[in-house]
């Protein structure tokens, strides 16, 4: 094995999802510049090192020194400490700063950061505020190193090693070491399957009872990840048993055991024995008993002057209610629960409007809400009337990783009236949520399309709803004048029955873009992206035109729209600041999507220089701009609804994508200016009928379809629809039969009992 010692000169490259490394490395004993390979996150610029390897000969670079052992020491002299210092690697440090420190401190700011941190401020442009940010970074940089070193010995990436250092702090190692398979269920991003590369490592057996029921957790997480809120006992036992290679002997004794422990519940439905992660049978039955008791309260509301005011509301809106409209309206005003649904053209709009109206003229508190921003958002447009996301009505708040709902049975909502809208976007464990926080005589509106795709969570919430019985629906059915004159709603209408749609009509607002090549297809949306569509109607092509495609994968599917838009809408400048993490170049300028729900993200609202509002919360599918990136402190900060700003560290962008294309599930509850539609062949599982009927509905002013008919039609006649094991309705019936001959048929009752 060769040993040399030497300074990091640079670090050539870095693939921030493994931590494999190449490094341009001073030798001290000849001077030499060697380059040397290696999994090595934690090597940084100026660092001292021993290292130990073998050579080899790349057939493009040449020699390199291929890594075995690795040790790194403190920087000693100037340069190698401004080098250090200027990688980027501790908070608020970038390249200037780094000089000015070195300038001031010489060979003794290292020490000055780690002991005297208060001198910092000695140099300009350091105020306290920073000198204590630059402090706490280098000390945690000292503490993770040796976690990281630990932890790529398991081949865990930079990205999640930090996560796992933020989440245990200093006793990562000997809380890894104790149970690794709490990773999979504490640290997010971490599967079973790296906890399990792990534990095997450390010599845990196959056959572990700790390794089986983090295995049944992982599939019964798994199932949830595909919408399912339970799993049939056999098929956990067969998915169990196979992904941790084990007797299905010892997957059924793991089952009894974590039963018995209520880890998971298990209940017969339909003749099937369902087993749930404890947290969704928990919520279901939550969503039963609670739901069951807000539309079973006996309420009774003034509707003597009804006609009268509904013909008013008619007149100063120039409309006439179709008969479902009406009785939505009235049903609304004598029903502690009521579902409206339908699909667009429907007038749901104008009747929530008017049930808002006619509560508030009886002088009650009505709320709006919506599970995501920008439906929040469009909702605050409909009616005139300010709308949160439900997380925000109920005041999430909490430190990282322990989050909760402020609003709950304890602090309930001061409200007598909370509609929500996109219901169809509600998955069960925040549906459980939003009813602890409601009171038994409070009406709860849900308004939703039931034949959207159902929600990203686990559950088949609004569809149960309705299925069950217990809770009145209004289905409206009739497509107005004006909405019937839009081909969108028409078309929409029309493939929801499994009709083809009319296509290119003359002077409306459905096309059809016949290509055949896939080639052709990302072709033609690019262009109509960045020529055709702006220069014919005036539209920004980032802010009002959206791809929406079934896929991920393929030339036209998210990933490689993005890459391809980017290049053209936000090309490389000079000016714009780039930062690449993983297979993503973000760019100042680019439209991103956060991708999963992050309930601890701190935004504000400024003007100027005043925070004017601030909260906590950014959730899976909101759309933004990337204001700036800052190569100093290490962050992105990204404009959310116009306003709204939230500074990411490098070390989140994995919550981030590009998103000038997106996936079709990922645009529910959006609505956008115009809608391009990518129509190439996909996975029959993936091109079905209502996928396709989620993204007609979510353009506002202009559907583009661009592709091959045939694709179109087979869509069209593709009802296919994934199976969701959800148990609410069984529930609802359930708990709805038992407390009504608990109480002999006498309503309302206490479901508490």
């Amino acid at each position: 094995m060769v040993e040399i010692t030497g300074i990091i000169d640079n670090v050539v490259f870095r693939n921030e999802s493994n931590g494999f490394t190449v490094l341009d490395i001073h030798e001290e004993e000849s001077g030499d510049l060697i380059t040397a390979v290696g999994v090595l996150p934690f090597a940084n610029e100026g660092e001292r090192v021993r290292i130990g390897g073998e050579w080899t000969v790349h057939p493009d670079y040449g020699e390199q020194l291929k890594i075995e052992r690795f040790n790194t020491e403190t920087p000693s002299t100037e340069d190698a400490i401004e080098k250090y210092l200027a990688s980027g690697l501790i908070k608020g440090i970038g390249p200037s700063t780094a000089k000015k420190l070195v300038k001031k401190f010489g060979i003794d700011t290292l020490d000055i950061i780690q002991y005297n941190p208060d001198r910092l401020t000695e140099v300009p442009g350091i105020g306290s505020k920073k000198a204590q940010t630059i402090a706490t970074s280098f000390m945690e940089q000292m503490e993770i190193k040796e976690v990281m070193i630990y932890l790529q010995t398991y081949g865990i990436s930079t990205t999640f090693s930090v996560k796992i250092y933020k989440k245990y702090g200093n006793e990562t190692i000997s809380l890894i070491e104790e149970n690794p398979y709490r990773l999979a269920s504490e640290v997010e991003g971490i599967g079973f399957k790296t906890a399990d590369r792990i534990a095997q490592t450390m010599g845990i057996s196959f056959d572990s009872p700790y390794r089986i029921a983090a295995g049944i957790q992982y599939v019964l997480s798994q199932a949830a990840n595909n919408g399912h809120t339970y799993l049939p006992r056999e098929e956990l036992i067969d998915e169990a048993s196979n992904t941790l290679a084990v007797a299905p002997e010892l997957v059924e004794q793991a089952i009894v055991n974590m039963a018995v422990e209520q880890a998971i519940f298990i209940e017969k439905i339909d003749d099937v024995e369902a087993v749930y992660l404890a947290p969704f049978y928990n919520a279901e039955i939550g969503v039963c008993r609670r739901l069951i008791k807000l539309a079973t309260v006996d309420l009774s509301s003034d509707i003597d002057n009804i006609d009268d005011e509904l013909k008013a509301f008619q007149r100063e809106e120039g409309i006439i209610f179709a008969g479902k409209q009406r009785e939505a309206i009235i049903e609304s005003l004598s029903n502690g629960a009521l579902v409206i649904t339908g699909g667009p053209g429907t007038g749901k709009t104008t009747t929530i409007n008017c049930i808002i109206e006619l509560f508030e003229k009886r002088g009650l508190k009505v709320s709006l809400a919506a599970p995501t921003g920008r439906a929040a958002k469009r909702m605050t447009e409909t009616t005139g009337r300010e709308a949160k996301t439900i997380h925000r009505l109920l005041e999430y708040g909490g430190t990282e990783g322990q989050g909760f709902f402020q609003k709950n049975e304890d602090d309930p909502l001061d409200f007598d009236v909370v509609i929500i809208d996109e219901m169809s976007m509600v998955d069960i464990l925040l549906m459980n949520n939003l009813l602890k926080a409601i009171v038994p005589g409070t009406r709860l509106i849900m308004v939703g399309d039931s034949d959207q795709l159902p929600s990203v969570g686990p559950g088949n919430v609004l569809r149960d709803i309705i299925n069950s019985g217990i809770v009145k629906v209004v289905k409206l059915d009739e497509i107005f004048r004006q909405a019937g004159e839009s081909m969108i709603v028409l078309n929409a209408h029309r493939i929801n029955r499994g009709e083809y749609p009319h296509l290119n009509v003359r002077e409306q607002d459905f096309f059809f873009d016949r290509r055949e090549s896939v080639d052709d297809i990302l072709a033609t949306i690019v262009d109509l992206t960045v020529n055709r569509l702006p220069g014919f109607v005036s539209l920004d092509p980032t802010k009002d035109i959206q791809i929406l495609t079934p896929m991920r994968k393929g030339k036209v599917g998210v990933n490689n729209l993005n890459n391809t838009l980017q290049e053209v809408l936000n090309p490389p400048s000079h000016d714009k600041v780039e930062r690449k993490f993983r297979d993503i170049l973000f760019r100042e300028g680019d439209k991103v999507m956060q991708i999963r729900n992050n309930y601890n993200m701190e935004w504000t609202v400024r003007i100027g220089d005043n925070v004017i509002e601030e909260g906590e919360g950014i959730f899976n599918g909101d759309v933004g701009f990337i204001n700036s990136i800052d190569l100093e402190d290490n962050k992105v900060t990204v404009i959310f609804d116009e306003n709204k700003e939230v500074e990411y560290e490098f070390s989140q962008l994995d919550e981030l994508e590009l998103a000038y294309a997106v996936s079709i599930h990922k645009s529910q509850g959006s609505e956008f200016p115009v809608v391009l539609i990518p129509i190439a062949w996909g996975p029959p599982m993936l091109m079905t009928r209502n996928l396709l009927y989620t993204a007609i509905t979510r353009a506002r002013e202009l559907v583009v379809l661009v592709g091959r008919e045939q694709v179109l039609y087979k869509m069209v006649d593709n009802n296919y629809i994934a199976k969701r094991y959800s148990g609410l309705d069984h529930h609802f019936r359930k708990i709805f039969t038992s407390l009504s001959i608990a109480n002999q048929g006498s309503l309302p009752f206490d479901m508490n009992t």
